[in-house]
């Protein structure tokens, strides 16, 4: 039987490939955004502010199954506090899926401890719930290895492991998990391999032919303490399948 599922970050990089997944199990997708936009593909938008909580009551009405995907480097814990809220005064909701980051209790980083926070006032909301915790997508690797490319000398953090996984492999999780029955905290899903951050900066320069002198950077502190120890990693299956090396030959032919 088909329901409504209201998407959270529907738009976003995670959200274009689970939504389709959504349509095509034959449910009505909400998707949520800070702008109205014309429905299309079976995909209706509404309006949301997460932040101020304007329109959550309307777009919650019926819903029966929330996916929140919505998040950046502030306010994931205050627009998931106004999400919850939402929902138990719609008194519909039977289903509330979240994605989390690998290592969100550990990693004293901002963005981090909001993920760890929102988990926490999803797990005591008394809507049953489901939390995946995933590691950082293939694209964020390359955007953050792009970017410290751009000096002419490369810093070069020591200590620091990455276990990058496919979005599309996280996506897919996701939809399964949503038209599944509530789970609470689900083994977390991360790429097949765990690399160096120098690994990964040495296969995109070379992959784009540029060179690069490095610069041996300690990190000092907790955070550094928390990356050295592997906090943002995941030993346990679930691993995705795609390696970081496929995602950056498909990547860099698609600009070719």
């Amino acid at each position: 039987m088909s329901s409504t599922i209201l998407v959270t970050g529907g738009t976003g990089l995670l959200g274009t490939h689970v939504v389709p997944l959504l349509r095509q199990a034959g449910h009505r997708v909400l998707v949520l955004s800070r702008h109205a936009r014309d429905a299309g593909d079976g995909v209706e938008h509404v309006a949301v502010d997460l932040l101020t909580g304007d329109g959550l009551d309307e777009a919650l009405t019926g819903v029966q199954t929330v996916l929140h995907l919505a998040g950046g480097p502030k306010g994931d814990d205050v627009g998931t506090r106004n999400l919850v809220r939402a929902a138990q005064r719609a008194g519909t909701v039977r289903h509330l899926v979240y994605i989390s980051v690998i290592g969100a209790d550990a990693v004293p980083i901002g963005y981090f401890a909001q993920k760890a926070e929102a988990e926490r006032i999803i797990a005591g909301s008394g809507i049953p719930y489901t939390v995946l915790r995933a590691a950082q997508f293939h694209e964020f690797a390359l955007r953050m290895v792009r970017a410290m490319a751009k000096a002419p000398i490369l810093p070069a953090p020591g200590g620091v492991r990455w276990q990058p996984v496919a979005t599309r492999e996280v996506a897919a999780r996701l939809a399964e998990l949503t038209l599944g029955a509530p789970a609470g905290r689900v083994p977390d899903l991360a790429g097949p391999r765990v690399y160096t951050l120098e690994e990964l900066q040495r296969s995109y320069l070379a992959s784009v032919g540029k060179r690069r002198m490095r610069l041996p950077i300690h990190v000092p502190g907790k955070i550094g303490k928390a990356y050295r120890s592997g906090a943002n990693l995941s030993a346990a299956t679930p691993t995705g399948s795609d390696t970081w090396e496929e995602f950056l030959t498909a990547r860099l032919a698609h600009l070719a």
